[in-house]
């Protein structure tokens, strides 16, 4: 007979505020150097800059010492770090603009957007006080994800802007509906998943060495699949189109572990695209970008050439190992710097030793991520936080293959880093759902005293009574070991 010894779990709070600290270092600094580089003095508003950051930065701390003391420590500063590291190119690439006679500047704006996306953080983590009760709203979060995905489409609301119909007008604002509409996704795949994973991965027939669905379970999928082209058919959308229907192959992979999900997720949407490429000129125009970028026809065509393309990659080139410095580049050449390419543009500035670092960031917040769903005790958690953790990863992934022609450009934004409102909120929410999940993950278990039996099962049990459920289980949990053997994997 044993007696259970109270075992303290550190919040890591205190952790967290020293990170913070860097954190908040690193996005002023980047912001001070950005001026002393471009226009040998320091910005008027450095002091004012510094202030508000932290200010931001203090709120969410204060909003998770209040409503989720275990969240994961990490992740709140790598956020901060790259917003901040934004900010500050957004910035410089104003500078340059300005310097050239523009007039449109965007550093602002996305230092308000930084702001709102902050409150709408911490109002998800006060108002959401379980992730499971997002399970409730299974169905509800996939018909609205489905309307966010088509409102571009109506008349007189979606509007097209490059070529790409993906945006939408209303009251002076405009907003990219998929962003939001891949949280609901993911949620919706959670929850769905979390019910039929047993079904999906063994029930139907098994077809050279494969194994396949039941038709019947292979409607929500044939579903998404379908919505996934329409994006890329009707909106002209690669990067959302390959998005979604990669996190929803993802998100099957790690709920039935086989790997058959994986290979008829390629297929399908790879005789998607080839339809759709045979089909359809705009999507042909992506690959031959792709495929010719340096042909002089190609550069020089309007619209739709590869321009933009090579001067992003002349700009990584000129860079080099340790980069130009801050505000010593040309990333204004390159259109759309601030948002498509803003990878292009601290690549320039920093080299590949600063871009390298940026990308460790987005590698140490998936990480965490992926560590969150290992130790969250409940299946629609672990699927919802592989799944969030996915996304950001999937968007790096995308972006930098396509601005360095791995793959072809898709027009996905950075998470954190690049420009623009709608991309800012929906990070920052998604942020906030993974230090929700982890606040649940790495919080104790209710405190257990008095005498333990072993059982013969190996376990340990009160009274001899069987083993304890652990806190929050549900009947159909089960570890998801593939995601475990991953990441070498425990609890956080």
């Amino acid at each position: 007979m044993a007696t259970v010894e109270a075992h303290r779990v550190r919040a890591g709070r205190g952790t967290e505020l020293g990170l913070i600290v860097l954190a908040l270092a690193i996005a002023i600094a980047a912001y001070a150097l950005v001026g002393l580089g471009a226009t040998d003095e320091l910005p008027a508003d450095v002091l004012g800059y510094g202030a508000g950051m932290a200010g931001l930065a203090l709120v969410v701390h204060l909003v998770l010492r209040w409503r989720a003391p275990y969240a994961d420590p990490v992740i709140l500063p790598v956020v901060i770090a790259l917003n901040g590291i934004g900010l500050a190119m957004i910035y410089r690439i104003d500078l340059a603009r300005e310097a050239r006679g523009g007039t449109e500047m965007f550093a602002g704006k996305q230092l308000a957007w930084s702001a709102i996306s902050v409150v709408l953080a911490c109002a998800v983590l006060v108002v959401l006080r379980d992730h499971r009760t997002l399970r409730r709203y299974t169905y509800t979060a996939m018909v609205a994800g489905l309307v966010l995905l088509v409102l571009p489409l109506i008349p007189g609301l979606g509007v097209e802007i490059n070529g790409a119909r993906i945006w939408i007008r209303a009251l002076g604002f405009s907003l990219q509906p998929a962003e939001l509409a891949k949280i609901c996704l993911a949620v919706f795949f959670a929850g769905y998943l979390v019910t039929h994973r047993d079904t999906l991965a063994l029930a139907g027939p098994k077809v050279l060495g494969l194994q396949l669905p039941r038709l019947r379970d292979f409607g929500p999928i044939l579903v998404v699949w379908a919505a996934s082209i329409a994006v890329l058919v009707f909106q002209k959308d690669l990067g959302t189109s390959l998005l979604l229907f990669g996190l929803f192959v993802a998100m099957l992979y790690v709920a039935t572990e086989r790997l058959s999900w994986i290979i008829i997720g390629l297929l399908m949407f790879a005789g998607g695209v080839a339809f759709a490429t045979a089909t359809f000129g705009h999507v042909a125009a992506r690959f031959l970008i792709w495929l010719h970028a340096l042909d002089q026809d190609v550069f020089d065509r309007a619209p739709g050439g590869s321009g933009q393309l090579v001067r992003g990659l002349f700009g990584l080139a000129s860079g080099g190992l340790f980069g130009t410095g801050w505000g010593q580049g040309r990333p204004d050449l390159v259109p759309f710097a601030e948002s498509d390419f803003i990878i292009a543009s601290l690549g320039e500035e920093l080299g590949l030793t600063g871009l390298m670092a940026t990308l460790v960031l987005y590698l140490v917040l998936c990480q965490r991520g992926l560590r969150t769903a290992i130790g969250v005790r409940d299946g629609f958690g672990k699927l919802l936080a592989a799944g969030l953790a996915f996304v950001i990863a999937f968007q790096c992934f995308v972006v930098v293959g396509g601005i360095t022609r791995i793959i072809p450009l898709t027009g996905l934004t950075t998470p954190f880093l690049a420009y623009g409102g709608s991309s800012l909120l929906a990070n920052w929410i998604v942020a906030a759902l993974l230090l929700r999940i982890s606040d649940d993950a790495r919080r104790p278990a209710p405190e257990v005293r008095g005498p333990l039996l072993s059982t013969p099962a190996g376990g340990l049990a009160l009274d001899g009574s069987g083993p304890a459920p652990a806190r929050g289980a549900e009947p159909d949990d089960r570890p998801t070991e593939r995601l475990r053997r991953t990441t070498g994997g425990g609890r956080p």
